[in-house]
């Protein structure tokens, strides 16, 4: 592999270079080929006959430099301090076959400075849902993190009960957070010009020749950042715990914890069960993500005065970081429009160039996105599931060409009493007179439709089906839902009823603990 350790060349205050601690008798959990291929891991015989030793911490190879991040954040909304890598290990940093670098971070690699009250271990059912999760979500085109493999133990680890130990192979863009800033400018304040340099160098090469680089940084991060989670409100998608230490400075989604994809519908849903407020519900993700980064962004107050790389102007104030944060409503607004959108099978530009003659685009554009939140409202109403009730729409442009959608739009019809069912039938029949009204091929919506709208997502209960059986020794439900959630567009022959039917109306929402 081609190795680029930037990190450990930084100010040691950052971090804490230190070995992991090994796991006592490790064994293969799951390895994934597709990110050893574009790691290059692959193409070294060492790495592939001693990843479970790499992995469990017996073994570190020759150009790792494993350390652990410091930072700190804000966590439900208060100042938490110092934080920091508290059972993980930035092992080491590579340029991928797509020459882009590449964090290779070990998570349950035991007790480091930063571990706190904790023990610096990983169990598995926490281990075997971020492994899969970061899979799903990469496979479903959201910006992630995910994993090159991970192990299990007999290293015993407590938790409310004694579990199997483990340890996950982390792999993503970067692993600095909102909180290494919020850390530096409350510890090191010295290194803030320094940092933010090499982050722009880094991250954002491109910026490196603005007049304004640091104003144009904060940009980025903002969009980045807004544009994630509009992805992540499109799919379904709740992190749980958007704490500023959990969201990384490149819009790409991080750690894992009590995450769950929506099913019976419910913006309010409230999946960890330490969030007693519903802080990050679901339908309160977009503004969470606003408040984070402007708790982040002050901080850069401190360069006020500062000259970095072109930028003489100096213009670091608070009127220009006001203008910064404006763009996220904007970035958020925009990106989730045109997904709903495409979600409904009318991408932007077919609305743009649509033939419709009594109408105007931005009418063609606000009719769209009339109907879509309609049928948003009636899902919620009538709590039908998210992600068969987007995928049903194959069936109402053409059902006896697409069976699997078929029946999905006759599992909805058979929920629904016969005003409901009037009502569906209504907002059905507008649908479609609106695609006729504007003149988009049916053929061209129906594919639209199959690209935007998964048939799998990783429900809680799949999940929970691989970890019994894991802990029992058994990985082939990981396996096999590890190669479903590879293509979530496409039917698979691997799946079963279960992997796309949703729980009871009746049926608490599953709520997942933030231990792990």
């Amino acid at each position: 592999m081609n190795y680029q350790n930037s990190y450990a060349t930084l100010d040691p205050r950052l971090y804490n270079q230190q070995p992991p601690t090994a796991l006592n008798n490790p064994k293969a959990g799951h390895f994934n080929p597709f990110v050893a291929k574009r790691l290059g891991w692959d193409q070294d015989p060492d790495l592939m006959q001693n990843w479970v030793e790499i992995l469990s911490g017996n073994y570190v190879p020759e150009g790792f430099e494993p350390l652990a991040m410091a930072y700190a954040g804000h966590q439900f909304g208060q100042w938490a301090g110092q934080l920091g890598d508290g059972r993980g290990l930035l092992m080491a940093q590579v340029v991928d076959n797509n020459g882009k670098l590449t964090d290779l971070h070990l998570k349950g690699a035991g007790l480091t400075p930063y571990s706190r009250m904790g023990d610096g271990r990983a169990v598995l059912r926490s281990t075997i849902r971020e492994y899969l999760c970061g899979h799903a979500m990469s496979c479903l085109g959201i910006r992630s993190s995910t994993s090159l493999g991970f192990v299990t133990s007999d290293t015993p680890v407590r938790r409310e009960t004694v579990e199997q130990g483990a340890a996950l192979m982390r792999v993503a863009d970067t692993h600095i957070r909102l909180g290494h800033v919020e850390w530096i400018a409350s510890f090191a304040p010295d290194l803030l010009p320094s940092f933010t340099q090499y982050m722009i160098e880094t991250y954002y090469p491109e910026l490196t020749t603005s007049q304004t680089p640091v104003a144009d940084f904060i940009t980025a991060v903002v969009t980045a950042t807004a544009t994630m989670i509009a992805d992540w409100q499109l799919i379904g998608f709740a992190h749980g715990v958007m704490n500023t230490d959990n969201l990384s400075i490149t819009g790409t989604t991080l750690d894992y914890g009590p995450f769950g994809f929506l099913e019976r519908f419910d913006p309010a849903w409230i999946n960890n069960h330490s969030d007693y407020s519903g802080r990050y519900a679901y339908q309160n993700q977009p503004a969470i993500g606003h408040w984070n980064l402007n708790v982040w962004m002050m901080h850069f107050m401190q360069l006020s005065g500062k000259a970095l790389f072109h930028d003489n102007k100096k213009t670091i104030n608070r009127e220009v970081l006001g203008q910064c944060l404006a763009k996220y409503e904007s970035s958020f607004m925009g990106h989730y429009q045109k997904g709903i959108c495409k979600k409904l099978g009318l991408p932007w530009e077919s609305l743009d160039n649509s033939d419709a003659e009594a109408e105007t685009v931005t009418e063609v554009i606000n009719d769209t996105l009339k109907l879509a939140f309609e049928f948003l409202e009636f899902i919620e109403a009538n709590k039908l599931d998210y992600t068969n009730s987007f995928r049903s729409l194959v069936a109402v442009i053409d059902s006896n060409s697409n069976p699997y959608e078929a029946e999905l739009l006759q599992a909805i019809d058979a929920e629904l009493d016969n005003e409901q069912r009037a009502a569906w039938a209504d907002w059905q029949q507008r649908y479609l007179t609106h695609i006729n009204t504007i003149g988009v091929d049916t053929a061209k919506v129906i594919e639209c439709l199959k690209a935007t709208n998964p048939i799998y997502v990783l429900r809680n209960s799949m999940a929970q089906r691989a970890i019994t059986k894991a802990e029992a020794g058994d990985f082939s439900e990981v396996d096999r839902l590890f190669q479903l959630l590879t293509t979530p567009y496409q039917q698979h022959v691997l799946a079963t009823q279960q992997d796309i039917t949703p729980p009871d109306r009746s049926a608490k929402p599953l709520i997942i603990s933030c231990s792990s």
